[in-house]
C-alpha cells in the first residue's frame, strides 16, 4: 500500500486499477495515516504550511434547479428566499476588507434574477471599491459569452462542481439538466483564462468507488486550479432527506490523493466538513487541504442558505467567524495566510 502512495507521491498518477485498489483498501489506520502525511509533504512544497482565507458572500437562494440533493432547490417550497442588495453586497465586502480578506467568494443558487447586467454591475461596484482584491463567482451555469463578460470586467475565478462524473448519476440528480453543458461550462471557463475550481461530493446515493476513480481522472485531465469536495449531507426537505450522508474519513482520503495528482492545486476543507464533525476542517488540513471560507454573509440570512442540514457557524457574526477559524487553522499546525492566494502557476 505505502509503495503505491508513494508513486502518486512521486509521479502524480497511477493507472485507475491502482487507485480504486487504494480507495477499496484504505482501511488500516497507518496506511491511511501515511497517505495524509504524504498529501501534506506535496502541499508544503508549493505552499509551506500556508492556508489561504476567502470571504464568502452568499447573496441569493433563488434557483431555477431542482437538484434533488439540495436545500434551496427550486421545487422546495419550504425555502426563506432573499436576494442581497448591491449595498448589502457592498457592505458585506467592506467587512471583509475590515477584516483582511484579499478574495470575496460571491456564491449563489442559478437566479434568472441576476442576468448578465445586475452580475456586472455588481462586479463593477466591487472592483472600483477593492482594486487589489480577487474576486470568485459560483452561480452554476452560464453560457461562453456570459463568462467572458465576466472575466473581461475583472473577475479572476469561477467555481463550479461537476458534483460527479458519472452521466447517468449526474442526469438522475439534476433533473433537466445536461452532463455534458456542465463538463463544457467547466472547459469554456478553462478557455476564457478564469482560476477554474471543479470538485464532487463524497457519499451520494448508489455512488461507488468506480465513480470516484472517474472523478479523478476527470480532474487530472481537466487540471483545475481549485478543487472542492465535500461530504453529501441530506436535507430534510429534498427527495433525499432520509438517505445517508458522506463520511468524513473517505471525504479525507480523497482530498489526500486529490492532492498528490494535482499538488498544486488550491484545496478547500469545506464547511461542509465542519458539519458532520466538530474538527472536520482541521481534519481536512491535515489531509492536504489549504484553503478556508468563513463567512461573510449577514447573520439573518445564513441559516437560509440551507443546502443541506446542520450546517455550522450560520449565527456567528464576521469577525467572529474570522477569529474563531483563525484560531482552528493554527491549532491544527498550519498558518493563516490572508494574501489573494493564487494558485502557485497564477502568481
Amino acid at each position: 500500500m505505502k509503495n503505491l502512495i508513494d508513486q502518486l507521491y512521486l509521479e502524480h498518477i497511477l493507472s485507475k486499477d491502482d487507485i480504486l485498489f487504494l480507495l477499496n483498501n484504505l482501511t488500516k489506520i497507518e496506511d491511511v495515516d501515511y497517505l495524509h502525511k504524504k498529501a501534506r509533504d506535496a502541499s508544503q512544497i508549493y505552499y509551506d504550511d500556508n492556508v489561504y482565507m476567502r470571504g464568502l458572500i452568499e447573496f441569493t437562494n433563488y434557483c431555477k434547479n431542482d437538484c434533488l440533493y439540495c436545500g434551496i432547490r427550486h421545487s422546495n417550497k419550504f425555502a426563506s428566499r432573499y436576494r442581497l442588495s448591491e449595498l448589502e453586497i457592498l457592505e458585506c465586502c467592506e467587512e471583509g476588507s475590515r477584516l483582511g480578506y484579499k478574495t470575496f467568494v460571491l456564491q449563489g443558487g442559478e437566479d434568472p434574477y441576476y442576468n448578465d447586467d445586475r452580475i456586472l454591475s455588481m462586479i463593477k461596484l466591487i472592483k472600483e471599491s477593492y482594486p487589489d482584491n480577487a474576486i470568485t463567482l459560483s452561480f452554476g451555469e452560464k453560457s461562453y459569452e456570459s463568462y467572458k463578460k465576466y472575466y473581461d470586467a475583472g473577475v479572476d475565478r469561477y467555481l463550479l462542481r461537476h458534483e460527479t462524473y458519472s452521466k447517468s448519476l449526474y442526469e438522475n440528480l439534476h433533473p433537466n439538466m445536461s452532463f455534458e453543458n456542465r463538463i463544457e461550462c467547466l472547459k469554456n471557463l478553462k478557455t476564457i483564462g478564469y482560476q477554474v475550481g471543479a470538485g464532487f461530493m463524497v457519499g451520494l446515493p448508489g455512488q461507488t468507488n468506480e465513480d470516484f476513480v472517474e472523478d479523478l481522472f476527470f480532474l487530472k485531465e481537466l487540471s483545475p486550479h481549485m478543487v472542492g469536495i465535500g461530504p453529501f449531507i441530506p436535507q430534510k426537505d429534498t427527495p433525499l432527506a432520509n438517505k445517508e450522508k458522506g463520511t468524513l474519513e473517505k471525504t479525507c482520503i480523497l482530498l489526500s490523493i486529490i492532492r498528490l495528482m494535482l499538488p498544486k492545486v488550491l484545496l478547500p476543507a469545506t464547511t461542509a466538513l465542519g458539519s458532520i464533525n466538530p474538527k472536520g476542517r482541521e481534519l481536512g488540513l491535515k489531509s492536504g487541504a489549504n484553503v478556508v471560507m468563513p463567512n461573510l454573509s449577514p447573520v439573518n440570512v445564513r441559516d437560509k442558505y440551507a443546502l443541506y442540514d446542520g450546517k455550522i457557524c450560520t449565527g456567528d457574526e464576521a469577525a467572529h467567524c474570522r477569529q474563531c477559524i483563525e484560531k482552528r487553522i493554527e491549532s491544527a499546525g498550519f498558518k493563516v495566510d490572508m494574501s489573494r492566494g493564487d494558485h502557485f502557476d497564477r502568481r
